[in-house]
């Protein structure tokens, strides 16, 4: 069995603080020398660069629809060896999940698995009495809601110790005692985060931002009760350890037969380099779930990495490329400008170099992205047809993404088989592809997705790499 100190904070819908609640207490437990771990619930990828940010190490995205609990357990205990405390930051309200009738994969879900104790970040200005009907109805909506404490957001230290108060005693009133009020958050420049359509702003876009999350952090170490945090975290119940370890060396066994089914010529041969991959990673293009290159990793691959907006050409020696998502459409100009590279892509996709991209790297592979104000830029011109805006959000949520042509089928994923993945943009595109159907989980709606052909795997929806291995391994044997 495995003890790992740790807390989730939740909150009852989102733009409620967590991220910056987050941070900040992160930064805090920090700056006394403490060993943190952080995670995030979802498929988000701009809270935890948020997260990395101040800690300086990745964090780990929890999520329920990617992986099954074994799984999700297995690779939380492996983030989270040899830390002092891991701190959890949840997504959407607490019990929201996939659908609007479900709280599967919700924060709740992943507490319940991981055995979180939970900890409310509540948006208290504004408000008094109707906070303790708030805290009532989260803490009876499920018979075991996890629920341990409670941190009141955007309030005054002077209002603080009598809200606390109030609260405490309306609490021990309705049976609640075990719910402690640990802390506020004024509302102060340090804790305010810049948004934009797909949620915060990228922390590279932030000037001064390790700055920032210091003084949050010096703050969060006056307003909020870290040693009774500390507490409750340290109550947390024991994780199944016993069972991980074993289902890790079969984890082992399978990634060993996987790398030795792609580099058998090489081995014949002699030869032991590892597999060069070129991934596009800078400001256009940052949106990686650290599982998606652990894998790659773990399966004979040297990652190198490059930026599509500063770097003149592909790195050299490389046998495939991945463009990840982020925000292409912020950097067109730069982007279409820097022709050495887009001439350098596109000569690598005429060698038929295998290409993995999603959303942003779809994007770049266009023949022209569209801007906000309505002009065009060239790009790759690989796919053909222009990326543009449109004003609102165009497909959203979690998705199974199922092969449909003859092509993807015989290339990339078998007959019967699916990936998973997650949409989430405001840019759409003249040419989404038909090799694959985007189907949600609930199986009502769905819609025609991807470029699927020799060596290239394109398309809007952010895939989760090991939700199937087979694919990866294509990618991985197209040259």
């Amino acid at each position: 069995m495995k003890k790992i100190p740790r807390i989730l904070l939740a909150a009852v819908s989102s733009n409620s603080g967590k991220t910056a609640a987050a941070c900040g207490m992160m930064s805090a437990y920090l700056q006394q020398g403490l060993d943190i771990r952080s995670c995030k619930c979802g498929p988000d990828y701009i809270d935890p660069m948020f997260h990395g940010e101040v800690l300086g190490v990745d964090s780990e995205n929890l999520d329920l629809f990617f992986a099954d609990a074994e799984e999700l357990t297995k690779n939380f205990i492996r983030h989270t060896e040899g830390a002092d405390l891991v701190i959890a930051e949840g997504v959407m309200g607490y019990y929201d999940g996939m659908g609007l009738d479900t709280v599967r994969g919700s924060s709740y879900e992943i507490a319940s698995v991981l055995k979180f104790p939970v900890i409310l970040v509540v948006n208290a200005r504004g408000a008094a009495m109707t906070l303790a009907a708030v805290l009532k109805g989260m803490a009876e909506y499920v018979p075991e809601s996890r629920i341990c404490g409670v941190i009141l957001n955007q309030i005054s230290g002077m209002l603080y110790p009598r809200l606390k108060q109030m609260l405490e005693q309306a609490l021990q009133r309705m049976n609640h005692s075990e719910i402690k009020i640990v802390g506020y958050l004024p509302k102060a420049e340090p804790f305010v985060l810049e948004s934009r359509h797909l949620g915060l702003v990228t922390p590279q876009e932030l000037r001064g931002l390790k700055l920032q999350m210091q003084q949050a952090g010096e703050i969060a170490e006056e307003t909020l009760d870290l040693e009774g945090i500390r507490k409750i975290a340290e109550k947390a119940e024991e994780l199944d350890w016993e069972w991980q370890q074993e289902d890790l060396k079969w984890q082992q066994r399978d990634v060993s037969f996987l790398k030795s089914s792609f580099s058998a010529a090489q081995a014949e041969s002699g030869e032991k380099r590892k597999k060069r991959i070129a991934v596009a990673r800078d400001e256009a293009f940052c949106f990686y779930y650290k599982e998606n290159l652990e894998i790659l990793e773990t399966m004979g691959c040297e990652l190198i990495y490059f930026s599509p907006l500063r770097d003149k050409q592909l790195p050299d020696g490389i046998e495939g490329m991945i463009f990840g998502g982020g925000y292409p459409e912020l950097y067109a100009q730069q982007l279409s400008e820097n022709r050495s590279m887009l001439m350098s892509v596109r000569a690598a996709l005429e060698k038929q170099i295998p290409c993995l991209a999603e959303c942003g790297g779809f994007m770049y592979l266009h023949e022209k992205i569209r801007d906000r104000e309505g002009k065009e830029w060239s790009m790759v011109g690989r796919i053909r047809g222009i990326s543009y805006p449109t004003g609102k959000l165009v497909r959203f949520g979690y998705v199974n993404v199922i092969p449909m042509s003859e092509t993807c089928k015989k290339e990339w994923l078998p007959e019967g088989t699916c990936l998973r993945g997650h949409e989430f943009h405001y840019w759409d595109s003249t040419e989404n592809g038909e090799d694959c159907m985007a189907v949600k989980p609930d199986g009502k709606r769905s819609w025609s997705c991807i470029h699927a052909e020799p060596g290239l795997f394109a398309g809007y929806p952010h895939l989760y790499y090991p939700s199937n291995r087979a694919w990866i391994e294509n990618f991985l044997k197209c040259r």
